[in-house]
């Protein structure tokens, strides 16, 4: 090396050699990280079906998942199906690999190109242009925080290919989102094979009540069942043909948006499944016959109490207008003993709590009044029901917000009235809601929100007694719940 730098321009031969030995360290760097391009079949003429094994690895005992796939599915369908046949949430980023090596070939996302990233699209590769027969693997990542790595492996072609996914095998519940990957999982199985000991308290916890609150409801780690799984599936699979998507059938507005992200993240899916049964199809409009029908009662009320009635020293309404009211709206038809009396006649003053929470009326100065958004739409019944529709769900606490939305997803659904109640109180309960901490007791389904359905509905003509389904209100419904 002395003898071919040395003499005159040395210091020039010495900077080219550096130079070129520069050159070829850092184009043999930069092919050890090159990731591979996956390699992708053609497509084949014939679409037969896989029976596959889904396991999440690093588990003991492991977690997997036994599903009968149609060969033609692409990327993002399998993922779809991987998502709901293992029960995750589809919260966070995913990947497919052609290895086991995280070096290895693999797909991008829509995400990554919105990154600036290059390679394979996901989007229109087929399962079946990946694995074509028994033993053929396939690398699954999903959440590249936590990291949890799945292989598909291939145990049986089949000739006819199943119209849908479906499950047929598995173990094991999927592990809760955001806990920490494999070791998070096995702290948190541990602690609860051991029936909640103490002892086993992983140590992110504050104490059990914050991990009982933090874990899904009822999430055991050996709890796994087939049939939840394939009805999952098949919500996904009538999603996807109505264009939706599993966890969202609609663009939804904001704040209950927000809560079914937030029930997703539990794995809780009752108020999604209620969600599912709306029929989105239907007009979430009514005629102006319609409007005026379901808004009689609340239109009676301000035509009774016209500009303004002074409340009795107790805040009541005065016996005249309670007698009016009554006998206006249908009340007085039904209701045992007199009508005189607000505090003795529970249906006037639902009706007028009702008014209050809804913006039609406020007091001041002991005097009941008409606000003014009243006043603009007491004759124009479009304009009193789209009023109305703009202020549900009613209530500021979280179980009366939550009650609300779960009233309006039933109502909405169509669901006969005579049941709403219990149907309001089974959602509750699968959200979480108890009754003095009994995990078996179902919260009671009243709500600001379901009294105004159900006024809505008529119930002062008839009672609490409304039974069948009311399009109208279920119109009405549909139209807080859609996003605008």
């Amino acid at each position: 090396m002395a003898a071919l730098l040395g003499g005159h321009g040395a210091g020039d031969d010495a900077g080219a050699v550096l130079e070129t030995l520069l050159a070829r360290q850092t184009a043999h760097l930069e092919e050890m990280l090159r990731t591979p391009t996956p390699v992708v079949a053609p497509a084949p003429a014939q679409v037969r079906g896989f029976r596959v094994r889904l396991d999440l690895r690093g588990t003991k005992p492991p977690v997997w998942r036994r599903l009968e796939l149609p060969g033609d599915l692409t990327l993002p369908e399998v993922h779809d199906a991987i998502q709901l046949a293992m029960g995750w949430t589809d919260s966070h980023l995913h990947r497919f690999r052609t290895g086991g090596d995280y070096r290895s070939a693999y797909f991008i996302t829509g995400w990554d190109v919105e990154e600036g990233e290059e390679g394979a699209l996901e989007d229109e590769v087929r399962l079946d242009q990946l694995v074509t027969g028994k033993g053929d693997q396939l690398w699954y990542e999903y959440d590249f925080g936590d990291g949890w790595d799945h292989v598909l492996s291939v145990e049986e072609v089949l000739d006819e290919p199943p119209a849908q996914v479906r499950c047929t095998g598995g173990r094991g519940a999927c592990p809760p989102e955001d806990c920490g990957g494999i070791g998070g999982y096995r702290d948190l199985a541990a602690w609860v094979r051991s029936d909640y000991s103490p002892k086993h308290l992983p140590d992110v916890f504050d104490d059990a009540s914050h991990a009982r609150d933090w874990l899904p409801l009822d999430w055991h780690p050996d709890r796994f069942d087939a049939d939840e799984v394939n009805a999952a599936l098949a919500r996904g699979a009538s999603a996807a043909v109505d264009g939706g998507d599993a966890s969202r059938p609609v663009a939804v507005v904001a704040e209950l948006g927000d809560l079914l992200d937030q029930l997703s993240r539990r794995g809780v899916l009752v108020l999604h499944e209620a969600l599912d049964r709306v029929p989105w199809r239907e007009p979430a409009e009514l005629a102006d016959a319609e409007a005026a029908r379901v808004t009689r009662t609340y239109a009676e009320f301000l035509d009774v109490i016209g500009d303004g009635v002074r409340l009795t020293s107790a805040g009541y309404l005065p016996p005249a207008v309670v007698e009016a009211f009554a006998e206006r709206s249908g009340i007085s038809s039904w209701w045992i003993g007199k009508v005189n009396r607000e505090d003795l006649t529970p249906p006037v003053g639902q009706v007028r709590d009702s008014a209050r929470a809804l913006g039609l009326v406020n007091v001041r100065k002991g005097q009941l009044t008409p606000t003014a958004v009243a006043v603009r739409c007491r004759a124009d019944p479009q304009s009193l029901w789209r009023h109305v529709a703009a202020r549900l769900p009613l209530g500021r606490g979280d179980f009366e917000r939550q009650a609300g939305w779960a009233a309006l997803a039933v109502a909405g659904s169509g669901s006969p009235m005579e049941g709403w109640r219990d149907e309001v109180s089974r959602i509750l309960h699968g959200m979480g809601w108890r009754i003095d901490n009994d995990r078996r007791a179902a919260p009671p389904a009243g709500s600001p929100t379901l009294d105004v359905l159900t006024t809505l509905a008529g119930a002062a003509r008839v009672g609490w007694r409304v039974t069948g389904t009311d399009q109208g209100v279920a119109a009405t419904a549909r139209a807080v719940i859609v996003q605008s």
